[in-house]
């Protein structure tokens, strides 16, 4: 079974939603470039939501002088999309799951190869953990508190305990955590909402970890949300 692995940028109070200036793909330590590099490696697919696989296709495919080495990644990697309104994915390797696509994405899983990295997508990554299907996560955390935006995690979520395989600091102050799910088992969600439990004796505690890719500046709108995070360099 593949590894469907959730990777973000993050804030220190969780927000996966770039709606400030706290995610600057130009300012990189070379240590932190070099991780996501080798992240990159463990991966062979992507699994996106319709307005960050727009986003991505409408950009990186026209870079026809990047350096960075992104464009060539994404154009090679194989790319799902899920979506209910694409009906040609106008990128070379990719695929539209529509309909049933939690099954198609336990298919996928169930097929050879590296890992299936998820990134951006904020509606998305929510439908996943709900799921069950997350494996491992793999978050860049910075030093900035948003104050607002979607997070990772939303308030009702309850996560089982999660084991931590790695934690490196770099230069610039962000953090890489990469944390798998215990317990896993995927055939069903590994997650409570508040109102699915009895009210706990006492204060109500959220049980959280602390707190890629780099993803593009807008991303999955679906949910009512709007901006999330950017592969795009600034200009």
């Amino acid at each position: 079974m593949r590894t469907l692995a959730i990777t973000q940028n993050i804030t220190l109070d969780g927000s996966i939603e770039m709606l400030g200036d706290w995610f600057d793909p130009a300012d990189q330590d070379p240590q932190l470039l070099e991780a996501t590099r080798r992240q990159s490696e463990r991966a062979d697919a992507m699994l996106l939501g319709r307005q960050t696989f727009e986003d991505f296709r409408g950009y990186w495919p026209r870079q026809t002088d990047d350096q960075t080495g992104i464009t060539d990644e994404l154009n090679q990697i194989q790319k799902y999309v899920v979506s209910s309104t694409i009906a040609d994915p106008q990128w070379r390797n990719s695929t539209v799951l529509t309909g049933d696509w939690i099954a198609q994405v336990c298919a996928v899983k169930g097929q050879a190869g590296r890992d299936i990295v998820v990134t951006g997508s904020i509606t998305l990554t929510h439908a996943l953990i709900e799921s069950g299907l997350v494996d491992e996560y793999r978050l860049f955390v910075h030093p900035a508190v948003q104050g607002r935006g979607r997070r990772l995690f939303p308030d009702g979520y309850e996560m089982p305990r999660l084991q931590l395989v790695e934690a490196r600091g770099f230069r610039n102050g962000v953090s890489l955590l990469h944390y798998t799910v215990r317990g896993h088992h995927p055939s069903g969600p590994r997650w409570t909402t508040i109102s699915q439990q009895a009210a706990p004796p006492g204060p109500f505690r959220l049980r959280m970890p602390p707190l890629p890719l780099r993803v593009s500046r807008s991303c999955d709108r679906g949910g009512g949300g709007r901006r999330c995070g950017s592969l795009r360099p600034r200009r």
